[in-house]
């Protein structure tokens, strides 16, 4: 018993140096591997600062791509918009000019020009000497003068609101008989020269002998006031009046674009001063106006 007693104290002493040894063999290990453990956590936290980088500048490169996309999108709608109004503006510029003619006639005879002009009769040097059909074209023409008709390419008719050179011409003689009287200057040109009654004048001296048998009530001839091609190549045309008793001039009666009376130009029905153009300005005689004579009116009594 004594023997069984003592083993048993024996072994439960080696026992319990061995837990004894355990323990601390345990501890030692718990002391030594905690170290590694933070060195994996510290690791870890390298690691985990490395996506958020990655994720960080891609929201930043998300936020200012919807930035520039918007404001785009902004300015073309505003620029879509801003066009709209115009096309519905334009219509507005698209009435203006059924307007604009009826302005450019007035602004012929304001910021272009001076009012048309017409004479009493007493105011030409011996018209009442006239012949009495000759004094009767006259007063036709005058009278057309009064009606503040404007310049009118390719109207023979004041119902119109105005004439050209040759519809005045055609108008008045048509009022007044001359049935076969052509409409445009051209061809007046023939008619006078085919009755056989024109003088041509070469010189530009308003006192040439070539003026000498000028009389009033002939047709005067021009060329070369614009630019056309015909055959004759007459432009223009007017009806000569006579002198002026207050100044002595020659004055004539027509329809121009911006002829003179009295220094100041005219547009439109008007009595002008009848002097000679300036020389040509270019190589180019059909663009600079030529005087090219005068005749009488065919089948108008001067007697």
């Amino acid at each position: 018993m004594k023997w069984l007693l003592i083993c048993v104290i024996f072994f439960g002493v080696v026992d319990v140096a061995a837990s004894a040894q355990e323990s601390l063999g345990t501890k030692i290990k718990k002391v030594f591997e905690p170290s590694p453990t933070p060195s994996r956590k510290h690791r870890k936290k390298k690691t985990t600062p490395e996506p958020t980088p990655t994720a960080s500048p891609k929201r930043k490169k998300a936020s200012p791509t919807p930035s520039p996309t918007s404001t785009p999108k902004g300015k073309s709608k505003r620029k879509k918009a801003s066009p709209t109004p115009t096309p519905e503006g334009s219509p507005s510029a698209t009435a203006t000019p059924s307007a604009s003619p009826k302005e450019s006639s007035e602004a012929g005879r304001g910021k272009k020009g001076w009012p048309n002009v017409s004479l009493p009769p007493d105011a030409i040097d011996g018209y009442d000497k006239y012949p009495s059909k000759v004094r009767q074209v006259l007063d036709a023409g005058l009278a057309l003068a009064k009606e503040n008709l404007t310049y009118t390419y390719g109207s023979a008719d004041p119902a119109n609101g105005g004439m050209d050179c040759s519809g005045f011409i055609y108008y008045v003689l048509k009022q007044n008989g001359f049935a076969d009287v052509p409409r445009d200057s051209s061809q007046q040109y023939v008619w006078v020269r085919k009755a056989g009654d024109f003088h041509a004048v070469l010189s530009r001296k308003e006192d040439s002998f070539e003026f000498n048998d000028l009389k009033p009530g002939d047709l005067l001839f021009w060329r070369g006031t614009y630019n056309i091609d015909r055959d004759p190549p007459i432009t223009h045309t007017m009806i000569y009046l006579g002198r002026e008793e207050r100044t002595n001039k020659r004055v004539m009666i027509g329809s121009s674009d911006g002829r003179t009376y009295d220094g100041k130009q005219r547009w439109g029905v008007s009595v002008f001063d009848f002097k000679m153009p300036p020389p040509p300005q270019s190589g180019d005689a059909r663009i600079s106006p030529v005087f090219v004579g005068y005749g009488r009116i065919p089948g108008l009594a001067t007697e």
